[in-house]
């Protein structure tokens, strides 16, 4: 298959998700030799294509320990924070396709008092796993969870400027904060702190009872995740599959070769210079897409010699920006995000 081929194939999956547009398809399909009246009827036939729910997606992750665990608070990467979190769970916001922090089991959100104290109502009709409707004393139990005397919660730092969080009737919450901050709902987003059902003064996390698109069958650390498709999910335009295996390889060949061999139907971080021989393989499509991820130097800001800002500005100058970015870009892309397109 040559390079273009392949870019016409992905062409077309985009198309029928509505990501390219049919002039655009059309002037890609006719430099690849194809006639303007058939490169119509491929872009017609890919819109018109609709999804159809159904089948097991089985995902290759690159974490996994045996020492992870289903406490949110806990979770340390990709190994549970995909399984546990974006596949079983939802937070109050989520971000969308631009970078947006949109709302998720929160209806919507407003500031006040210069961003100190922000307002979420919650979604009507969102439930629990379990059936138990999500209530504001829910949203409330599940951010204390990270406030907890000796908490070792990721999310300790991103809510110590939390004031205090208090329900005001069952679906709305109200937040104050220490100070202004426009970000909060970014914040509130973080996979750290999905909502969990409320029980005695805290929170129910060891069963796995969530709000997401699936519902827990079994998690076994480090080795594999399973779930079944939520049949009462608030939201009609996600859960295509009707269960989704959550598989961890954490060795990068073993994990290709699954991909390859058809073990599996998506590959996380894939090892970028196999992405050509992926490529020859008719059943993967290989996705291009536009992150918002980023990595900083984390410094300690209270002790020396870290808490003087001169020696933060010196390592910031220190550092050559522009090579670092050149070099980055070349290595990283295009991004490997890799599926097998029978599956999907």
């Amino acid at each position: 298959m040559s390079e273009l081929d392949h870019k016409i194939r992905n062409a077309m999956t985009l198309a029928g998700q509505g990501k390219v547009s049919r002039r655009d398809f059309i002037q890609l399909a006719m430099a690849a030799g194809i006639t303007a009246t058939a490169a119509n009827l491929m872009f017609s036939s890919a819109a018109r294509a609709e999804p159809k729910k159904g089948g097991n997606l089985r995902l290759g992750l690159a974490h996994g320990s045996t020492t992870d665990s289903a406490d949110p608070g806990l979770y340390y990467d990709q190994g549970t924070g995909t399984a546990l979190w974006g596949t079983l769970s939802n937070s109050l916001t989520e971000l969308d396709a631009a970078g947006n922090a949109v709302p998720d089991l929160a209806e919507s959100f407003e500031p006040s008092d210069g961003a100190k104290k922000w307002v979420f109502k919650l979604r009507q009709g969102a439930t629990f796993h379990n059936g138990k409707d999500v209530t504001a004393d829910d949203v409330v139990a599940s951010y204390m969870h990270h406030k907890v005397p000796d908490t070792k919660s990721a999310a300790k730092s991103l809510l110590e400027s939390m004031a205090s969080v208090k329900a005001d009737g069952k679906n709305t919450v109200v937040f104050e904060l220490t100070g202004g901050n426009a970000d909060f709902p970014y914040i509130a987003s973080d996979y750290h702190i999905p909502i969990m059902p409320a029980k005695d003064g805290g929170v129910d996390w060891q069963s796995g009872v969530r709000t997401g698109p699936y519902v827990l069958e079994k998690f076994d650390p480090g080795v594999i995740t399973t779930m079944n498709r939520n049949p009462n999910y608030f939201k009609s335009n996600v859960a295509w599959f009707d269960r989704v295996e959550c598989l961890s390889i954490k060795d990068t060949t073993a994990r290709t070769n699954a991909l390859n061999t058809g073990e599996t139907d998506y590959l996380h971080r894939a090892d970028l210079p196999t992405l050509d021989m992926l490529k020859q393989n008719p059943n993967i499509v290989i996705f291009e897409t536009t992150g918002y991820g980023h990595y900083i130097y984390v410094m300690n800001v209270t002790v020396p010699p870290f808490d003087n800002p001169d020696v933060r500005n010196a390592i910031k100058y220190s550092l050559n920006r522009d090579e670092i970015l050149q070099k980055y870009s070349s290595a990283m892309a295009p991004s490997a995000t890799t599926t097998r397109s029978h599956r999907l």
